[in-house]
């Protein structure tokens, strides 16, 4: 029963592993350009973009004329009845109205107006032009154009921010797929143990407890082996989140890591000032306090338009009792200027303008504590990657010596010089080195990406 269980389980867990061998490898530029091109945030801050591009362009300048197009149509009918004061006095007095030829009574009949239509018509096109505002929309475009390089800016913070959560979860993918190569080999060699205990046993060169120490070692390895596979499911759907794709997508990544030679980080370093994202930042939004201090002082400053328009009228009206109908049509054209100077507006343009120089001196100070915050920042991170980087070279050298130790205990365990115990106490000793330096050397290259990001080359060197 043992055997039978030992055997499905490292079966199970073979078949499992050449399923994973035939994954299309993803590599780190491959997986970069998935983000760049498919990832929601990436996406959102590039539409952001796209709107302060529009909001910076000409036609948001207020450089451009107005021009107004109106029209309108009226249509009247009356019906009416028009009754004569000498008809009115005739009926109400009873006296006759005389003929003045004959001098004979007479009555004068009503005048009936029936359907007497009447139109009007017209249409014009006004056009406005400012060809002075004291200066206000030239500050007012050129910092739009500031905020279009801010807003550029702040894509790049969101792509780096991206990248930076890309790698954390590539690394991971790959510090787990090494980790289920290290667990894989020891089940292996477990599993091996449990046949030569079996064959000892046959010839009686040891007891049955030497099978059931290997048994309990197969059962430890294949559990912690399908709970790193289980954490690498996991971590890999992380990675297709990111990437915005298919959760269920399957792929092997690239577990060589390089690291940036020392020399050029130092020179990252000594010109992070300019070119860390944080810091440009802040430049920009002091720009564009800047302008917004002009923009208020123009309203100290007159404003000169021009204006022009030109019209068409027509009216028609139908006859009445005492007048023809008239058929009256006008065309006009004008043009204007204007000058419009506020002398004094109630002291609120000089309340901008103090506020808006107060907000300068803020984006100053803001300025200052970011330049320093910066500088902390990429102190300890320089600080972090070099004590990472030197751990990571310390493990490297434990594997080694694990790695001569495991074989030498494996040498004298075939040769019956120690237990079981100890051959299995080698080769714990080796897998828990294995593990931390692939631990160890992901979180220096994860440590080293952080660095180029707090010195604004995250984006500028291959990884």
């Amino acid at each position: 029963m043992n055997k039978f269980f030992t055997t499905t389980v490292f079966l199970t867990l073979l078949a499992t592993n050449l399923v994973r061998s035939q994954e299309p490898l993803l590599t780190k530029q491959e997986a970069v350009s998935l983000a760049l091109e498919n990832n929601f945030g990436i996406k959102v801050a590039k539409n952001q973009v796209a709107i302060a591009d529009n909001n910076s362009g000409i036609l948001n300048s207020g450089y451009l004329p107005t021009l107004t197009a109106n029209a309108s149509a009226d249509y009247n009918r009356d019906d009416s009845t028009i009754e004569f004061p000498g008809q009115f006095l005739q009926d109400s007095l009873g006296l006759p109205l005389l003929d003045p030829t004959s001098g004979n009574p007479v009555s004068r009949p009503d005048i009936e107006l029936d359907k007497a239509e009447a139109q009007r018509y017209n249409g014009g096109l006004t056009a406005n032009y400012t060809l002075f505002d004291g200066l206000g929309r030239l500050y007012n475009y050129k910092r739009l154009k500031e905020q279009y390089q801010l807003s550029e800016l702040q894509a790049r913070e969101t792509i780096e921010n991206t990248m930076l959560q890309l790698f954390s979860i590539y690394f991971e993918v790959a510090r787990l797929t090494e980790n289920e190569n290290v667990l894989q080999q020891a089940l292996e060699i477990s599993t091996q143990r449990i046949t030569r205990a079996e064959y000892a046993f046959e010839y009686g060169q040891n007891t049955k407890l030497d099978i059931l120490n290997a048994q309990v070692d197969v059962t430890n390895d294949s559990i912690n082996l399908l709970n790193t596979r289980q954490q690498l499911a996991n971590v890999k759907r992380d990675l297709n989140v990111v990437l915005s794709q298919n959760l269920n997508e399957t792929f092997a990544v690239d577990t060589l890591v390089q690291f940036t030679p020392k020399l050029q980080l130092v020179t990252f370093v000594s010109q992070a000032v300019l070119n860390n994202v944080a810091v440009l930042q802040t430049e920009k939004n002091l720009n564009i306090t800047a302008y917004d201090i002009k923009v208020n002082q123009s309203g100290y400053l007159p404003t000169i338009g021009l204006n022009g328009s030109y019209g068409w009228n027509l009216n028609q009206s139908a006859a009445s009792a005492f007048f023809p109908g008239t058929n009256n049509e006008t065309w006009n054209f004008g043009l204007g200027a204007s000058l419009t100077w506020n002398l004094f507006d109630g002291g609120g343009t000089m309340v901008r303008v103090k506020n808006a120089k107060i907000a300068y001196e803020n984006q100053e100070l803001l300025k200052q504590q970011v330049l320093l915050e910066v500088e902390r920042d990429i102190q300890n991170a320089m600080a972090i990657y070099e004590n990472r980087l030197t751990i990571f070279e310390i493990q490297e050298q434990n594997v080694r010596t694990n790695q001569n130790n495991f074989i030498r205990s494996k040498e004298q365990f075939q040769l019956g010089r120690i237990t079981s115990i100890e051959f299995r106490q080698a080769q714990i000793n080796l897998l828990n080195a294995q593990t931390n330096k692939n631990l160890a050397k992901y979180d220096a290259k994860l440590a080293e990406i952080q660095l180029l990001q707090l010195t604004g080359q995250l984006l500028n060197v291959t990884l």
